[in-house]
């Protein structure tokens, strides 16, 4: 893999990471709107969002986002 396709799979994963980010805060939001905030999906969520903030906060200490 070259230098170029490496930054430019960094670029997709890092914009993915950031569209789950997006998608999950919709999600529990709604389940919170509807007052399931106690349900395991809302909890599930509640999961992944914590790792994708933890993988988005090595981005930045690492200085590869600006976030």
């Amino acid at each position: 893999m070259t230098q170029a396709e490496r930054l430019a799979a960094f670029e997709a994963m890092l914009s993915d990471v950031r569209l789950q980010a997006a998608q999950i805060e919709g999600k529990m939001r709604a389940l919170k709107a509807e007052g399931k905030e106690r349900s395991a999906t809302y909890r599930q969520l509640m999961g992944n969002r914590l790792q994708i903030a933890q993988l988005l906060a090595m981005y930045r200490a690492y200085g590869l986002t600006e976030e």
